[in-house]
């Protein structure tokens, strides 16, 4: 832990991974691969102590007691665009989990989200939810995110992320101190259009190609 409610992952394979989508050179298809890749990882670390039920199974050799996540314990909550290449991640590391959608765009102007699209799971209220979303900028679309998901009766939120910046961690402190945080790296600031520096760029157009 950094600070209060913040998990860097500085495991030697995630942050080798961090570089290869740091890198201007990397095309699309390496982009894409590496940041669901990354996206297992950080949820690996962030569902370290999702709770587990005992199960009696049958082995090829004999009975045991085993544990196994319940159903509806998860849910993942992809911030679009570029939230879905790390939920591809967690959904390959969890399949059965179910997957929402919220929509947000940033104002260039004001570099304030503005809402367009919700879809959430059935019985969302009852799961801990991985958000995810690649870079936590402002916070701003983070923290209305959030709001979404506590107005539909989510109680539990973990935010998973590539990349932070300072900026984005004090707003999301401000906003919802309860939220921990898990990323790849804590950049050193938000240039003077809100992108983060060094960071790697549009996450959503290296994604999709859009650059």
């Amino acid at each position: 832990m950094t600070a209060a409610g913040v998990t860097v992952v500085d495991h030697p394979v995630a942050q080798h991974k961090l570089t290869l989508l740091r890198r201007a050179a990397t095309p699309p298809s390496l982009f894409r691969r590496t940041l669901r890749e990354l996206g297992a990882l950080l949820a690996y670390e962030a569902l370290r102590d999702l709770p587990v039920a005992a199960v009696r199974i049958e082995t090829p050799v004999a009975e045991m007691d085993a544990s196994e996540i319940a159903q509806g314990t998860l849910a993942v909550v992809s911030i679009l665009r570029a939230g879905n290449g790390l939920a591809d991640g967690v959904s390959d590391l969890l399949p059965d989990a179910p997957v929402g959608h919220i929509g947000l765009r940033r104002d260039e102007a004001t570099l304030k989200p503005e809402r367009y699209y919700l879809n959430l799971p059935r019985g969302i209220g009852r799961a801990r939810v991985l958000l995810v979303d690649p870079m936590l900028a402002t916070g701003g679309s983070a923290a209305d995110a959030i709001d979404q998901l506590r107005a539909a009766g989510v109680r539990e939120i973990r935010f998973v992320c590539v990349l932070a910046a300072p900026e984005g961690l004090a707003h999301m402190a401000e906003r919802h101190p309860d939220v921990p945080v898990v990323t790849a790296a804590i950049d050193s600031r938000l240039n003077e259009v809100g992108y983060i520096v060094p960071g790697l760029g549009d996450a959503g157009d290296r994604l999709y190609g859009t650059v």
